[in-house]
């Protein structure tokens, strides 16, 4: 028997096993009305009653519906109501300038446009066949409408997102993923992050970022609480963990290191201690910082790997029962590693040291852009564009291909400078990069946050202890001192940004 998956599959399960159980505790501080708590009935009436309603604006399978959207119930929402009746969702980064979002609507063939308040402004310069204003004019869509049409030949290499990539080297792409990609990385990330129906899930990822790394969709197949949080805030994330029993959330580095700041001024036990397990991604994060995690937290610190291009897992790193006699260093040294490979993938190190990879959840294509498909899907791999090593079945990331310093002729790798630059107590944030330099080719340099509360610091200490844990030639040769590192919305470091001013005017960005 051959029975499609689709991404209602995990919507039907919690209205038919948990339909009285609280489904999704909505953000209360929001400029739409909240909906305050919800049961999982009620979150299928309302998926229910949105897809009806696009079957009354005339938007047919396979038509595309843009949400800009903070975290929010009626977004966690539109990831059913409009993929799971044969719709295409098309979240965007709500921090976008107006410019970008035209363009992914544009290039999307968006016909609705869903806007928070918030964004309200992008409506003098973005439109679409049919706009709504979340907590104005969408109300219609989630409460007076009944059954929808049914999706009558449900396709499971149909489309189910298009979530356009960060841009920030280039115009964005659009990743197309089907409801089998989807499917399949959530099934397989919520079994290996132990996902179960007693889990409260809090949402600190933004959920237009790789459709929330596919935790609404594993979170509500187990009928587990979904916990809106809108803005990130250290002390709230806390203090959220606290008050509804949070037991885990997904996380960008940057917000990791806003709940440890957090933490150092609480009142009393850390919450969630031996209970919360925080699963990190999108930039490998420093030894120091996962020692901290575990040891400062009390929280379980697992890893993963992965691009919105593979939906996005790949490789999870998590503690393993033959590391427990080890250090709390080296143990969180290996759960420095991007991880293993999770079931279902194929990770490859091919003769460039480029990571490839192939699984169930890569990419069906990027949207009306087979030239890039094509480059990114050669010889039947995905290419990552990611630099890494595969050693005792564990991937490591090195670098980004082109964040690769070579300087003196030798390639330094950048997380490894800035993993021991973390290592000193007074670091808060680091970026390393090559800028140009007669002498070096490249000359590696540390742009570097320091925490107020560590005392004063100068350039010359920080390159000292670098000499304790690098080669001579890895060390920086510069250090500046700066308020703030460009970042995007999900957390990762924009060092096109950084290195912009340094390469200024030169043809091409190696030296």
């Amino acid at each position: 028997m051959f029975f499609p998956l689709t991404v209602r599959d995990f919507l039907d399960r919690a209205v038919t096993v948990y339909p009285d159980r609280v489904a999704v505790v909505d953000e209360p501080d929001q400029p739409a009305p909240s909906w305050g708590e919800i049961t999982y009935a009620e979150l299928g009436r309302r998926a229910r009653s949105q897809a009806a309603y696009l079957d009354d604006l005339g938007v047919p399978h396979g038509g595309r519906v843009a949400v800009v959207s903070q975290n929010s119930a009626r977004l966690l929402t539109s990831f059913f109501g409009v993929s799971g009746w044969g719709r295409v969702l098309v979240p965007i980064n709500f921090r976008l300038a107006p410019a970008e979002v035209k363009y992914i609507v544009e290039h999307s063939g968006a016909e609705v446009l869903i806007v928070d308040p918030e964004v309200r402004s992008l409506l003098d310069t973005v439109s679409a066949k049919h706009v709504l204003v979340i907590g104005e004019s969408d109300e219609p869509m989630w409460e007076t409408h009944g059954d929808p049409e049914p999706w009558e030949e449900p396709d499971e290499n149909a489309t189910a997102t298009i979530n356009y990539t960060s841009g920030t080297t280039a115009r964005p792409k659009g990743v197309q993923l089907t409801h089998r990609n989807l499917w399949t990385n959530a099934s397989i990330f919520g079994w290996q992050a132990s996902v179960d129906d007693r889990d409260v899930y809090l949402h600190t990822l933004p959920m237009f970022h790789a459709n929330g790394w596919g935790m609404p969709y594993a979170v509500t197949g187990m009928g587990a609480r979904h916990v809106v949080i809108r803005k990130i805030d250290g002390a709230e994330i806390l203090r959220r963990v606290e008050r509804h029993g949070v037991t885990f959330m997904c996380a960008a580095p940057a917000v990791v290191a806003a709940v440890l700041d957090a933490a150092k001024t609480w009142d009393g036990n850390i919450p969630g201690r031996d209970r919360v397990r925080i699963i990190v991604a999108g930039a490998p994060p420093p030894t120091r910082t996962i020692e901290r995690v575990r040891g400062e937290l009390g929280w379980e610190f697992i890893q993963i790997y992965g691009l919105t291009e593979t939906s996005p897992l790949l490789t999870m790193s998590r503690m393993r029962e033959e590391w427990e006699g080890l250090e709390p260093l080296e143990q969180a040294r290996l759960l420095g590693r991007a991880g293993a490979p999770a079931v279902g993938v194929r990770i490859m190190v091919d003769d460039t040291g480029e990571v490839l990879a192939r699984s169930n959840h890569n990419l069906h294509a990027y949207w009306d852009n087979p030239e890039a498909t094509d480059v990114a899907q050669a010889g039947g791999w995905f290419h990552t564009g990611d630099g890494g090593t595969l050693e005792d079945g564990h991937l490591t990331i090195a670098d980004r291909k082109k964040d690769v310093i070579i300087s003196g002729g030798e390639n330094v790798t950048s997380i490894e400078v800035e993993d021991a630059l973390m290592l000193h107590p007074a670091v808060r944030e680091v970026a390393v990069i090559g800028v140009p330099d007669e002498k070096w080719g490249e000359l590696v340099t540390a742009l570097v946050v320091v925490d107020p509360d560590a005392g004063e610091v100068s350039a010359d200490d920080l390159i000292a202890h670098t000499r304790e844990h690098l080669a001579g030639y890895k060390c920086p040769k510069r250090v500046e001192f700066r308020d703030e590192l460009a970042r995007t919305a999900t957390g990762k470091l924009q060092k096109f940004k950084l290195r912009a001013p340094y390469w200024e005017g030169k043809d091409r960005q190696v030296n």
